[in-house]
């Protein structure tokens, strides 16, 4: 028999308004699969959980072109999402140190000397963040994270003034670079209002900028007052009753279900047989490798009492 292909998942991106799944094919090939509502998501993982695989690195050339380079053995990964040897190789390392160090190759500093953007992102359970993005992704960065309430706060020359506000943020008002993925989707469950999440995110950006128009003492930016508007359709998942958590782990196992609208990586299903829906966080999926066949995903039992 002949094994069914497998497609190495690098996780979901969105184009403009509309989500999509980028995978990987057996011979190496690239391309998106659009995650559009009343779409079919169901496939196998045959690896364990732990089994996740390395998804290349990238060769930057200059503030537009880059080149991806596949792994050539589909490595396993040894940290974050890539193998050692795909590590050493990845232009993008520099990114987060070359404000401190200089050290870089010469297209990623051309990368970075485009404008780039500071910004003030809350999530559904009121976790607020600060971040950074190129002009180029200014958009496309907030919607992929699934802010749902957000403000530019400055507009920096280049990539490296950016970073040393970032730091400076974090550093004087403790706001975190990051929020976990798993505390963005359990949050979506039981958002806060928008009302609240405006005021969380509105005190967090005014603080924000008080610092950087008094305190920073460098040149190279612009305090800015510029609101991010989530996508339209992101309303459908926040209005969702009796929304459960999906009932199984997506990076294990067999899945099948319909796909609804989406925030972020979080994607509102619909299991056959069942009117309840789930959110499934499909940002479980990113450097597995997934087998597309006819599968579905079982009812959990303890949903089955209120049908």
């Amino acid at each position: 028999m002949v094994p069914s292909p497998q497609y190495l998942c690098s996780g979901v991106t969105w184009h403009g308004s509309s989500p999509a799944l980028a995978l990987e094919s057996p011979d190496g090939e690239s391309g998106n699969l659009p995650l559009l509502p009343g779409a079919r998501l169901a496939y196998r993982i045959g690896e364990s959980p732990a089994a996740k695989f390395c998804l290349g690195h990238h060769r930057v050339h200059d503030a537009e072109a880059r080149t991806h380079v596949r792994c050539p053995a589909q490595a396993a990964a040894d940290r974050g999402y890539q193998c050692g040897r795909c590590i050493a190789r990845d232009d993008l390392r520099f990114m987060h140190d070359i404000h401190r160090s200089g050290i870089a190759p010469e297209g990623l500093k051309l990368y970075l000397d485009q404008p780039h953007w500071l910004y003030v992102a809350t999530f559904a359970g009121g976790a607020t963040k600060v971040g950074t993005a190129s002009d180029l992704r200014k958009r496309p960065r907030l919607v992929e994270q699934g802010a749902l309430s957000a403000q530019y706060v400055a507009s920096a020359d280049n990539g490296r003034v950016v970073r040393i506000l970032e730091d400076e943020v974090t550093h004087v008002l403790g706001l975190t670079q990051a929020v976990r993925s798993s505390a963005k989707a359990a949050a979506l469950l039981a958002p806060l209002t928008a009302k609240r999440l405006d005021r969380i995110n509105g005190e967090h950006a005014a603080a924000a900028r008080d610092l950087l128009a008094n305190d920073v003492g460098i040149g190279g930016f612009t305090v800015v007052q510029e609101p991010f508007l989530p996508p339209a359709s992101w309303s459908a998942v926040l209005a969702a009753q009796q929304l459960q958590p999906y009932p199984e782990p997506l990076d294990t196992g067999e899945h099948g279900f319909t796909l609804g609208p989406m925030i972020g990586s979080c994607a509102l299903v619909l299991i056959d047989g069942s009117t309840v829906p789930f959110l499934a966080d499909l940002s479980h999926l990113k450097g597995r490798r997934i087998e597309p066949g006819n599968y579905a995903t079982a009812i959990p039992a303890v949903q089955e009492s209120l049908f």
